[in-house]
């Protein structure tokens, strides 16, 4: 078996593939980080598809394989799931773990650029320039089909990474995505630790601002999103009607489910993941 730069930590038996869980020398964050990769089986005959999947604050890159239960809907479809961690570990920042909204587990999917931060916080790097290439190139992954979906702040990393990215990823969805993290605290409070006070610097991390700029519908196949109503971060932190309406304003197709009853966790999550793989198989086909 030829050799891969990254460590599998375990390897697991799963609906017929392999759930593996990896450790790697990250030069991009310029420390160790952990992922997690399942191969169903129809990888062992070539290359197959792939969906992103970026979690929320607080989670790690074993939260999504162990409480989504993606794996079955994967292994049907035949696709290949990636899960990075949230954040660089052991940066060991004064006041890192101080708050469970920012720093450890609160990356944000952004390349920050202020001290000490800008460091080890390159988070979009080392997804889009570092993690994704080396998979490609030493896992039976097809790089041509690649989606990208998330959770909460992973939701808004899924949005915002494939509105700047539209020629490395195919198709995209969220479930309960801050949409619009310029205007909410969880966003102020990230952007400023990360990027500065200047607001104009976070437009671009923003994905109902990101969306409002294109000139026509970036995925034009569809974009979904599910958000419960019973969420207790929807009212302030999430705000999904910004980025329906610039959705609407360009004209990108958005299906946008409301769900009464369902909270913001992986309860919620693991009830409407059939719909999210089967919405991103049928893109990348």
């Amino acid at each position: 078996m030829p050799t891969t730069p990254f460590e599998t930590l375990s390897e697991h038996a799963c609906f017929g593939g392999v759930q593996r869980f990896y450790r790697h020398a990250s030069s991009t964050i310029g420390l160790p980080m952990r992922f997690s990769v399942f191969l169903p089986a129809q990888a062992a005959q070539g290359p197959v598809p792939a969906l992103v999947y970026l979690a929320g604050l607080t989670c790690n890159e074993e939260t999504f394989m162990t409480k989504a239960g993606a794996q079955r809907y994967a292994a049907e479809h035949g696709l290949a799931l990636i899960a990075p961690d949230t954040s660089p570990r052991g940066a060991d920042i004064p006041g890192e773990a101080d708050a469970w909204d920012f720093g450890l587990a609160a990356g944000f999917y952004i390349d920050a650029t202020q001290a000490p931060w800008a460091t080890h916080y390159r988070m979009e790097s080392y997804l889009v320039q570092e993690l994704l290439p080396t998979l490609l190139e030493h896992l039976p992954l097809d790089g041509a089909r690649l989606g990208i979906t998330g959770h909460s702040m992973g939701g808004h990393g899924a949005l915002t990474l494939a509105l700047k990215y539209t020629d490395l990823f195919r198709s995209v969805s969220a479930f309960a995505p801050i949409c619009a993290p310029t205007q909410c605290p969880w966003g102020q409070k990230a952007f400023t630790g990360y990027l500065g006070a200047d607001t104009t610097t976070w437009q671009g991390h923003d994905a109902s601002a990101l969306m409002a700029r294109q000139s026509a519908a970036p995925y034009p196949q569809g974009i979904l999103i599910d958000q419960g109503l019973a969420d207790k971060f929807l009212a302030e932190q999430l705000h999904p009607h910004l980025l329906e309406a610039a959705c609407a304003q360009i004209g990108q197709p958005l299906t946008l489910r409301r769900h009464a009853g369902y909270d913001h966790g992986y309860y919620f999550v693991s009830t409407f993941m059939a719909d999210h793989v089967a919405h991103h198989a049928a893109a990348l086909r």
